[in-house]
């Protein structure tokens, strides 16, 4: 049986209402169609993936039309659903609509699906699907050469189906389903190039890693289904995350003094951290660099690790859900905390790495924390705009990057790079709006804006100020490490191999799609026009002008965000951009080539950093990732390494004993139930049969049926007794012979 019922979305995401469920055919127009097909939106890009699957090899382009065609087809249909939740909105009506559908049945429990359409869901689908397709039309130039350009495109369609349906679940247990698919792609494109062993060893860490989350996550699911006797989210009252729901979970007590909402809340957010790359299960996150770098824009920007994002802006009304409202819950704090400090871990990390997708990748980590402090202090409205700008800006970042890393023949350290802003103009502008985005420039790029919201909202927590002043630093030092990449790579002096040269058209032209959106988005959302919350809060919307900005406090918090930028720019343009950064003398070989016009006669060696000179123990130990891999490794995985050689000592020598005993003894009953089956019971059974059959043949003989032989013997035996008569009579004296 399948249900269709819609639901006005209150300001407040825990306020719940009980609208009546309507049968599909009571539903007219647009609204039905819209909500019938929303399952076509991840449905054809991984009916795509199945059809580039059969496809040989060499049919390169077929398979880059169906990954593109079908993603495009998704695009269409989630503008088509935006464009009806939007129209809904502006006309009052329903903004929430559910389809829900019995799966199985276990005795007189239902397991249902099903999929909703509501004003997160609308606006990440659009996110998720133009994001995607640029990056899968920028792959087509960027993997052109590379002779397994069909198995990447069946893998990345697979990839971005996995996330869409991620998005529209109604179901947390369908959520989970298609969560999976994105943690089995992500695995298959990380090590694409699995004849690296970076690469190979990266696709384990990354999917071994977030597992470690998913346990807990799904120990979550089994929890709140075996609380509410429900895995979906909205059911005309009834779903797991609604009120009745909720007031069950904060009336039942879990350990340590905790609700079950709250320990449930918890174990969902581990899920959420191991893919959205939170402290202390960050680790994987930027040694997925290994993949190629459309899977890095796609996984950073608009997929993977959003979906850890979007899992708690999902079940937000479940973390905020308290006995208290208006207070922070243990579980939004808990949150905060992980977030704050991720973000300022990544930010430091990024400051004192080379690689040009690395100091992305931690820019991603630092970034992801802020999201999650937004949603834990400001609500979903903050902690998703930021998520939104940034899969925009980010996006841009690191297909810039890959563009950079095409140009310069596959170099990736910024160390031997310089002076692209010349040989890659298109390249260089557009990155510099994504660079201007991410680092918070004040008033005309997204990232200032919705930054600047968490920031706020972090300041007004009534909890603590400690996430206001570690996301505070965490903004100085996004500048400065983002000016830094910039000053090595486009400023100076070319210090690298060969020439570098532009990226084809193909890949700039969503460079600078992206662009216009990294600049143009963050006008949504400032206080003067905050339209992105009023349409995810469904609340009506108002140009306010200068009046928006009267908060107390606001324009102060504002222009000292803003001076903590302009700090981090201008200490990392002093350091880095001020003075070109000059080359090493060159090796005598390479100057060799050089005099002789070799055109790879510019080979640097190695360039000690400004910061490496001034503390060389503090740049080693955050060019070291803080060493929390070799922690890992050292307690950890040598715990696990323990465990294991524990494991299979007790299995060769105990257990292996054991069994080996057992079955010896079981061969010892075996040989001697063999031979007394054999020696003695079939001999004695054997020497009766010889001994009847013997007597038988005897028998047999005498009985041959011929007259003539029994009178012979009749003759024979009268004689016998006769003679033994006389005998006898003889020997008793009876007798005379």
């Amino acid at each position: 049986m399948i249900t269709i019922h819609t639901a006005s979305l209150a300001a407040s995401w825990f306020a719940q209402e009980n609208a009546a469920p309507f049968k599909p055919e009571f539903i007219e127009g647009a609204a039905a169609t819209i909500v019938r097909i929303l399952w076509l939106i991840p449905a054809i890009p991984m009916l795509a993936a199945g059809l580039i699957a059969l496809l040989k090899q060499p049919q390169r382009r077929l398979a880059a039309a169906l990954a593109i065609g079908g993603l495009g087809c998704s695009l269409l249909l989630a503008i088509a659903a935006f464009g009806h939740v939007l129209t809904s909105w502006h006309a009052g009506a329903a903004t929430r609509e559910v389809v829900n559908f019995n799966w199985f049945d276990m005795g007189a429990t239902q397991l249902q699906l099903g999929w909703l359409l509501d004003p997160l869901a609308a606006v990440m689908l659009v996110m998720v699907t133009f994001v995607g397709l640029l990056i899968f039309i920028y792959s087509t130039g960027y993997m052109a050469h590379d002779e397994n350009f069909t198995r990447f495109f069946c893998f990345l369609s697979l990839f971005a189906g996995g996330m869409l349906g991620v998005l529209i679940a109604n179901s947390l247990l369908l959520l989970f389903m298609c969560w999976e698919i994105v943690g089995l792609t992500s695995y298959l494109l990380i090590g694409f190039w699995y004849h690296k062993p970076s690469a190979a060893a990266a696709a384990k860490k990354a999917f071994l890693t977030t597992r470690i989350g998913d346990i807990f996550f799904l120990l979550g699911i089994v929890w709140l289904f075996a609380q509410t006797g429900t895995l979906l989210f909205y059911n005309v009252g009834f779903g797991a995350i609604e009120s009745r729901a909720l007031t069950t979970l904060l009336a039942q007590p879990a350990a340590l003094g905790l609700s079950a909402a709250t320990a449930i809340g918890l174990l969902i957010f581990a899920g959420a951290a191991g893919k959205s790359g939170q402290l202390p299960l960050h680790v994987w996150l930027p040694d997925a660099m290994e993949g190629p770098t459309p899977v890095s824009a796609l996984i950073h920007a608009a997929t993977m690790v959003a979906a850890g994002v979007y899992l708690v802006a999902r079940v937000y009304p479940l973390m905020s859900a308290s006995l208290h409202p208006g207070t922070p819950t243990i579980s939004l704090t808990v949150v905060a905390w992980v977030g704050a400090l991720t973000a300022l871990f990544g930010a430091l990390v990024a400051v004192a790495q080379n690689d040009i997708k690395r100091i992305l990748a931690y820019s991603t980590v630092s970034q992801l924390g802020y999201m999650m402090v937004g949603l834990a202090v400001g609500g979903v409205a903050v902690g998703m705009f930021h998520l939104i700008t940034h899969a925009f800006f980010k996006a841009l970042l690191f297909l810039g990057a890959g563009s950079v890393i095409h140009g310069c023949h596959e170099e990736q350290d910024i160390r031997h790079m310089g002076g692209l802003r010349h040989s890659m103009p298109w390249t260089f502008w557009t990155y510099c709006c994504g660079m201007l985005a991410l680092s918070g420039f004040p008033l005309f790029f997204s990232g200032f804006w919705s930054k600047d919201a968490i920031i706020g909202s972090a300041h007004n927590w009534p909890v603590s100020q400690g996430p206001f002043v570690l996301l505070l630093i965490g903004a100085l030092l996004t500048a400065f490490y983002m000016t830094r990449q910039v000053s090595y790579v486009f400023f100076g002096k070319w210090r690298g191999h060969g020439t570098p040269h532009e990226s084809p058209s193909v890949m700039t032209m969503p460079l600078a799609i992206l662009a216009v959106f990294a600049v143009g988005l963050g006008f949504f959302g400032t206080p003067a026009w905050p339209w992105f919350s009023s349409f995810l809060e469904s609340k009506p919307v108002a140009f306010d002008g200068l009046a928006g900005f009267n908060e107390p406090g606001l324009v102060l918090l504002m222009t000292f965000s803003s001076l903590l930028v302009f700090a981090g720019l201008g200490v990392g343009w002093w350091l880095y951009a001020r003075r070109p950064i000059a080359a090493p003398a060159l090796a005598p070989f390479h100057k060799h080539r050089q005099e002789h016009g070799d055109e790879e006669s510019t080979a640097p060696g190695e360039i000690v950093d400004v910061l490496e000179k001034a503390s060389p123990s503090i740049w080693a130990f955050l060019a070291g990732r803080m060493f929390f891999d070799e922690f890992y490794e050292a307690t950890v995985l040598r715990w696990y390494g323990w465990l294991a050689s524990l494991a299979g000592w007790l299995d060769r020598r105990v257990w292996g004993g054991l069994v080996s005993a057992v079955s010896d003894s079981f061969r010892g009953l075996g040989w001697f139930n063999k031979n007394l089956d054999s020696q003695g019971i079939d001999g004695i059974f054997d020497k009766g049969c010889e001994e009847l059959v013997t007597g038988g043949g005897v028998l047999a003989w005498l009985q041959a049926g011929r007259t003539p032989g029994y009178l012979r013997m009749l003759a024979f035996g009268v004689l016998l007794l006769a003679g033994l008569a006389l005998v006898v009579g003889a020997a008793m004296g009876q007798v005379r012979l």
